[in-house]
């Protein structure tokens, strides 16, 4: 059945919400959370550690730490906690991002069970898994990611155990990369070009003959398929092949796209057909997924990046988050003058829908002639 990417209404008078259809956490991530807590619980008194953020979400990760759980690296792999610390009674706690393979094996060195907690999100270890099928077929990978994040970090090491591996990080990349398939730039610039982002002993005229597209399961859908049937047509083009017996050179790999990944962007596609003010994206700022919601709403109108309701500071003034300059900024008069006011939410999936609640509320205290929070959910529960 085709999928209802309508947003939800909430009328309060005053203000209107319209909040995305699907937003929030996602089940790997639901999952990820779930085990840590568990692994809290069912360990007391041992030391616990995660690899890394559990999630892009500052509130959670600060939940997990005032648990006692400390982090032995940030996001960018950088330590915090040497190794040197661990033994091998000790947790570690795996992200829902994955890890590297060289991760497990130091970790499994000193003597820690890595299985038994390794939260790594299913559609993430799809990835890999398919990376390996395709590789089993002599296909170059191409890992559509952001080179520094956790999760294209760990798909990059499962794919380049398996077959030369590169990463591209858009389509500027990819058209650089399509240059070297047509033999249209020297070889020699290559390691340049993509430095940290091939595998050891990557030969450019002879691992770009058979490739197929992988992606980070948070990159915007459309992206990859673009980058992807650029490469494709990249392919066809140099080879002489047609669509029909194009897989002698490119590998089908549509089903490495994550659905909660795309449901959130379709139904933030669906909720900007609305005729609204502006838009309110709630997330981590480091959070990928969170990032491409706000890049899909700003092109169609004013959008504001906040990581809780305590970034809206009154109803005249809200610091948000600039993704494009990495800084927080200041902007007064964000709400419109007219009424009723049409608001757009939706949020990334590594953010609680209480935080989307908690946003909620504090909008519509800015309004007093609104109906309550209460009484709304009152109606909808009625039209159950």
């Amino acid at each position: 059945m085709k999928k209802d990417f309508t947003p939800a209404l909430l009328d309060f008078g005053a203000l209107q919400i319209y909040l995305a259809r699907h937003f929030g956490f996602c089940y790997g991530v639901e999952n990820a959370i779930e085990i840590a807590f568990h692994t809290i619980k069912e360990n007391p008194g041992k030391k616990i550690f995660l690899l890394s953020e559990m999630i892009h979400n500052p509130q959670v990760n600060e939940d997990l730490q005032q648990r006692g759980i400390r982090f032995l690296q940030d996001t960018y792999g950088r330590q915090l906690i040497s190794f040197d610390e661990l033994n091998a009674d000790d947790i570690v706690i795996i992200p829902a991002f994955g890890t590297t393979l060289e991760m497990e094996k130091k970790l499994k060195q000193i003597g820690i069970r890595t299985e038994k907690y390794n939260t790594t999100c299913p559609f993430v270890e799809k990835v890999w898994n398919r990376s390996e099928q395709i590789a089993k077929k002599n296909y170059t990978i191409i890992v559509h990611g952001k080179p520094r994040h956790e999760e294209t970090r760990a798909t990059f090491s499962h794919a380049a155990f398996n077959a030369p591996t590169v990463v591209v990080n858009d389509m500027k990349e990819a058209k650089i990369l399509a240059k070297y398939i047509r033999g249209e730039k020297p070889a020699a610039e290559f390691t340049e070009d993509f430095k940290n982002q091939y595998s050891e002993g990557f030969n450019v005229q002879e691992h770009l003959q058979r490739i197929g597209v992988v992606n980070q399961t948070t990159m915007l859908a459309s992206d990859t398929q673009e980058i992807a049937d650029l490469l494709k047509q990249t392919m066809i083009d140099h080879y002489g092949l047609t669509e029909a017996n194009s897989a002698e050179r490119f590998a089908d790999t549509r089903d490495t796209l994550c659905y909660a990944t795309y449901d959130n962007q379709e139904a933030a596609t669906g909720m900007l057909k609305v005729n609204a003010d502006i838009a309110i994206v709630v997330g981590g700022y480091n959070s990928s997924n969170t990032s491409h919601l706000v890049e899909l709403c700003e092109k169609k109108l004013t959008t504001y990046f906040i990581s809780s309701e305590e970034k809206i500071l009154s109803s005249t003034e809200i610091l948000h988050y600039n993704f494009h300059t990495k800084e927080e900024l200041l902007t007064a008069n964000y709400l419109p003058i007219h009424l009723p006011a049409r608001i757009l939410i939706t949020s990334g999936a590594s953010c609680p829908d209480a935080l989307v609640e908690a946003v909620i509320r504090k909008l519509v205290s800015f309004y007093p002639e609104n109906i309550s929070m209460e009484k709304m959910v009152e109606s909808f529960e009625r039209g159950k």
